[in-house]
Formats: C-alpha cells, sequence, structure tokens
C-alpha cells in the first residue's frame, strides 16, 4: 500500500504543475464547502446551509485556477486572487472564503522570494483585504470574519517566511559538508603529491651518489686491471659495495610503496649526519679529496632537517664527483649559527664541466625543493677562479616536520 503512495508522491515531486493542481483542486473543494455552510453562535455552535451567490461560485473558481500557476509567477497570482478575494468582500453577501486561495499566494510568495518582499507583499495584502472587508463588506468592522482575514494573512506570510528561512538553512549546510568533502580530497592529493615529491626526491640522491661510485670506481678498475691487479681487485670491491649500499637505499625507498598487506621491509635509521663520516668515506675510497670541518656543537637535528642536510652533502659531492673533474678538491662544513644550521660545500672545480645545471639533471632543483620544505634557504653558484659552491642554510626547529618530510624508513 505504501509503494503505490510513494510512486505517487515521487511523481507529483517530479511534476510541480500537476501538484499545484491538485492542490488548487483541494482549496477549490474547501472554498465551494466553506460557501454552502454558515456557522452560528452564540452559547453554542450550530450550523446551517446557505446558497452563495454566483458571482461568489466564480471567483473562487478562477482564484483555485490561477493557484495552478503559484510556483511560474507567485506575484501575479497574489495579484489576481487578492483581487478576487477584494471583489468578493465587496460584492459577497453571503461572503465566500475566497481569501484562502488569497492566502496559499501569500504563502507561495514568502516561500520563494526574500524577506522585503514578503513584508511589503504581507502588509500590502493585509492592509487592503482587511481595510475591504471591514470598510465595504456587508458585515460590520469588528465582524470575526474581518478580523480572521488579517490573522490568516498574517499566518501565510509567516509560514512562507519560516519554510523559505529552513530551506536556506539546510541548503547551506549541504553546501558547507560539500566544501568540506571537496578540501579533505584537494588535501588528501596534495599530501599524496607531496610524498610522490619526496620518495622522486630520495630515489634521485640515491640513485645519483651510488651510480656516481660505480661509475668512477668501474673506470679505475678497467684502467689499471692489466698492469695492477691488486689496484682493480679493490676498485670493484668498492664497486660492490657501492651497488649493496644503493640497491640497500633503493628497497628503503620502494618499501615506502608497498600496500598495507604487503610484508613489512627492514628498516633502520634515516641517514644523518651521523652517518657523514661514512658518506665522505665513499668519496675518499672513489679518489675524491674531501675535507671536512664541523663546529655544530653537538646539536641534536630533529629527522627531517638531519636527513636534508646529509642529502644536501651527499648531492653536493656527487655533483663534484661528476662535473668538477678527477683533481678536485672539495671542503664539507657543518656550522650551527644561532637558530639556523649552515651546510656549505665548495670545490675547486678544475674540469670543464663545473656546472651541475649543464648536465640537465634535477640535483639542484631536489636539494632546493627539500630545503625549501623545511623553510630554508638554498643558494648555488660558481665560484670567483673556479669551482662550484653550495649553501643550505636550515632552521634547527621547523613547523613542516612532521608533514613534509617525514624520515625515510628502510
Amino acid at each position: 500500500m505504501s509503494r503505490p503512495v510513494d510512486r505517487a508522491r515521487h511523481h507529483l515531486k517530479a511534476h510541480p504543475l500537476a501538484l499545484d493542481a491538485v492542490l488548487a483542486a483541494g482549496v477549490l473543494a474547501c472554498m465551494v464547502a466553506g460557501s454552502f455552510v454558515e456557522p452560528h453562535g452564540q452559547d453554542a455552535v450550530s450550523w446551517s446551509l446557505r446558497t452563495p451567490a454566483p458571482l461568489s461560485l466564480v471567483l473562487m473558481a478562477l482564484a483555485a485556477l490561477a493557484l495552478v500557476f503559484r510556483r511560474r509567477a507567485p506575484l501575479t497570482v497574489l495579484a489576481l486572487t487578492g483581487a478576487a478575494s477584494v471583489t468578493e468582500c465587496v460584492t459577497g453577501d453571503p461572503r465566500a472564503p475566497v481569501a484562502m486561495a488569497a492566502v496559499i499566494a501569500l504563502y507561495t510568495v514568502a516561500s520563494t522570494t526574500d524577506r522585503p518582499t514578503t513584508w511589503r507583499a504581507g502588509l500590502l495584502t493585509m492592509t487592503v483585504l482587511t481595510s475591504a472587508a471591514m470598510l465595504a463588506g456587508p458585515l460590520p468592522w469588528y465582524a470575526q470574519e474581518n478580523l480572521a482575514i488579517f490573522a490568516w494573512t498574517g499566518i501565510g506570510a509567516t509560514a512562507g517566511d519560516a519554510v523559505r528561512s529552513r530551506r536556506a538553512f539546510v541548503q547551506a549546510i549541504r553546501e558547507r559538508a560539500e566544501k568540506a568533502e571537496r578540501t579533505r580530497e584537494e588535501e588528501a592529493r596534495r599530501r599524496v603529491a607531496e610524498e610522490r615529491l619526496r620518495i622522486a626526491r630520495d630515489l634521485h640522491d640515491v640513485v645519483a651518489h651510488h651510480i656516481a661510485l660505480v661509475n668512477v670506481q668501474a673506470g679505475v678498475a678497467a684502467h689499471v686491471m692489466d698492469k695492477r691487479p691488486d689496484q682493480a681487485k679493490e676498485a670493484l670491491a668498492h664497486v660492490r659495495e657501492a651497488s649493496r649500499s644503493a640497491l640497500n637505499e633503493l628497497r628503503a625507498t620502494v618499501g615506502l610503496l608497498r600496500q598495507s598487506g604487503d610484508p613489512e621491509a627492514p628498516t633502520e635509521p634515516a641517514p644523518g649526519l651521523a652517518r657523514l663520516d661514512e658518506l665522505v668515506g665513499t668519496f675518499r675510497s672513489a679518489g675524491l679529496h674531501v675535507e671536512v670541518a664541523r663546529a655544530d656543537h653537538g646539536t641534536t637535528l630533529p629527522a627531517a632537517v638531519d636527513l636534508a642536510v646529509y642529502r644536501v652533502v651527499q648531492e653536493a659531492l656527487t655533483n663534484v664527483q661528476k662535473h668538477a673533474g678527477t683533481e678536485a678538491k672539495a671542503e664539507v662544513s657543518v656550522v650551527r649559527v644561532g637558530p639556523n644550521v649552515e651546510i656549505t660545500v665548495l670545490d675547486d672545480g678544475a674540469g670543464q664541466d663545473d656546472d651541475p645545471d649543464n648536465g640537465g639533471g634535477h640535483g639542484l632543483l631536489g636539494m632546493r625543493e627539500r630545503v625549501t620544505a623545511l623553510r630554508g634557504t638554498l643558494t648555488t653558484g660558481p665560484r670567483y677562479g673556479g669551482g662550484f659552491r653550495v649553501h643550505a642554510i636550515l632552521p634547527v626547529k621547523t613547523r613542516t616536520v612532521a608533514r613534509d618530510q617525514p624520515g625515510e624508513p628502510v
């Protein structure tokens, strides 16, 4: 039984003109029924039948017909029903409840327009209908029917305004919910993009560093293979160690892309200043002369800053190894200056390609993005007289640690 009712309700909602036609028919039935009944009551309430005037029946039919179009032209329908009600108030004897149509029209105006329009239309309708009934009607001005017109028009305007306010409130809540959902989706996409960028930077740092060492040591081994096999074996051992380190760090970085159900990869602390000597040792074993000076006074850095310092030194020395020539010398300094830690990597740049930007890679870009993400600054450029300089300033305390650089699970 409920299914046919639900289907009828959905059909009426989908066809508002049909719904308004049904409403108009119901209002017409109520007006006609009310026009044939006349209440009496002093001590008790009683009813008697009466015959409405033909003009009243015509006015009721016209007012009900106008209600069919109340959604399309609410103010026009209010004017038509109001005119019919005024005419009936002046000429109707006995009076018929044509004003019921005007109340419905006033409710429609209040529920579909704004509050200033509702106030103007409501006051005008109440004033005109009540004045016509009191001053030009057949009943005394203080009759209950005249006061009822004033009350019902006020109720229609108030009810319509309340419905409009509730619709606006619900719509505002819905829009805020949709906006919040869009904001969450955008935030999720932004975080995914940031994580992908971080992983890409780490992959570049790992691959560029270790492959550069492998390339240098393999070249040394090929050069001395016949004349100095012991030195060739030592170079190949360095190649093996560099490749093993590259595989371990690649496995750790790619492990970040595992799904939740995948087996966990082994983990170890993320690289930082504690492993700076180990990092410099790999370059020294590859033939690069590196000097290190530290004046950070045992500063304990946040994980993200510690990792960024390590990666800046790693990338800068890798660029020296690749671009500055075999006889280049590099200097690395890590200094605590106030609330910041400063990292400087210098080389004397004897090679022809001493500018890392000429290689078309992304090393300097990756360093700049990593440092900027921690609210630091990075300056790079050639030195006067030859060579290259990389200088990074990172805050020891950063508000973006947890979000931008969570560390490197391995």
